[in-house]
């Protein structure tokens, strides 16, 4: 927080217009009334951003601010931002649609020239020695509890990606930056890259470990480095699928890839390990992505396969009844009472029908 109050500090001026991109309970929007911004627009899809109107209301600056409920994608503004501030990062910035709403907005919300914060983030990859996240990850379903065999569920485990919070002493290579997202510049949502390590030290691989750091404006910036001091966001843990014994001067080589699949990131990181007096000798190869950490199983796959032809079961006909029904003319009563008609079966009580059409309302309807 110190470190965005010092960003908008430097940038907002009496006669700057600002965009709060998931504006939250509103502290980025407030602040920038607080430095002088003319006009604040501040956008949340979620309902805290009833928490944030009253907290401006409270502080007084409720004339200034205008709440918009929805995503940027979706929001036409009255007048382009001169300076557009967000958080939307979670645990690394490639979180969900993060950056195709940082596109949309330095295209059509932004004036030439204006100012995003955060201006980039760079994203810095090592591998480390980290037996206790290793254990967590992998030992539950190794340990045979009760007597079981729970093994089938370690696949799922060691291809799963977790926050961690690594100290310096625990990675075994140099970080290297993976890549660098310059948000006044920047494409695509995709990222892919190879990383080689030359190891430091005699150790076990447990894991890759990802982090950013951040340049909010040009002077001001902040880290989540291992070596830095504790922040909210963490870092991101990439197991491998079994430890690997190095020794000093090994090789290590991590291809690294994200690509921005439906509504999150896909991972993979394929990993190979060499011996340093043997190149041609390797250690361990390894192929793992989180594609794997979700237990789909063969019906699961085939309807989502691209020649698969959806048919809707029973709860979604019933869904597209109550959607066809919003038109802007039938009340949520009258929705509910054609539904109780025709789905008899399914709806026994008014308040059950207006709980099933309320739940869509509320999702979809304007």
């Amino acid at each position: 927080m110190e470190a965005y109050t010092r960003a908008l500090r430097q940038t907002v001026t009496p006669d700057s217009v600002v965009l709060d991109i998931g504006t939250g309970t509103g502290i980025f929007a407030l602040l920038a009334c607080r430095f002088g911004a003319r006009r604040v627009y501040a956008l949340e899809p979620s309902d805290i951003i009833k928490v944030a109107r009253e907290t401006a209301l409270v502080n007084g600056m409720a004339q200034r601010i205008e709440f918009i409920q929805g995503l940027s994608t979706d929001v036409t503004l009255p007048e382009r931002a001169d300076v557009v501030v967000s958080d939307l990062r979670g645990i690394l910035p490639l979180k969900q649609h993060h950056i195709p709403a940082i596109l949309d907005v330095r295209e059509r919300l932004l004036v030439p020239q204006g100012v995003l914060i955060p201006q980039r983030d760079s994203l810095w990859a090592a591998v480390a020695e980290a037996p206790e996240v290793s254990s967590q990850c992998v030992s539950p379903w190794e340990d045979r509890p009760c007597g079981l065999d729970l093994s089938a569920a370690r696949r799922i485990a060691v291809n799963t990606w977790s926050k961690v919070r690594l100290q310096p002493e625990q990675l075994l290579v140099t970080p290297q930056c993976w890549a660098t997202l310059d948000y006044t510049t920047v494409t695509s949502p995709h990222i892919s890259a190879t990383l080689v390590w030359t190891m430091l030290r005699a150790g076990t691989m447990h894991g890759l470990v990802v982090w950013f750091d951040t340049v909010l404006i040009e002077g001001v910036a902040f880290s989540n480095a291992p070596s830095a001091p504790e922040a909210i966001y963490g870092s991101a843990f990439f197991p491998l699928e079994i430890p690997v014994t190095v020794s000093a001067g090994d090789t290590a080589s991590v291809s690294l890839h994200a690509y921005l699949i439906g509504e999150d990131y896909v991972w993979r990181w394929d990993t190979c390990v060499f011996d340093q007096g043997h190149p041609e000798q390797v250690k361990a190869s390894l192929r793992q992505s989180n594609l794997f950490d979700r237990p789909l199983a063969a019906e699961d796959r085939r309807k989502l396969a691209d020649r698969h032809r959806p048919m809707l079961q029973p709860e979604g006909e019933i869904d597209r009844f109550i959607l066809n029904l919003m038109d802007g003319q039938t009340s949520l009563g009258e929705i509910a009472a054609h539904l109780m008609q025709a789905y008899p079966a399914h709806f026994t009580s008014l308040p059950d029908a207006l709980t099933r059409a309320g739940k869509l309302s509320h999702k979809y309807s304007r």
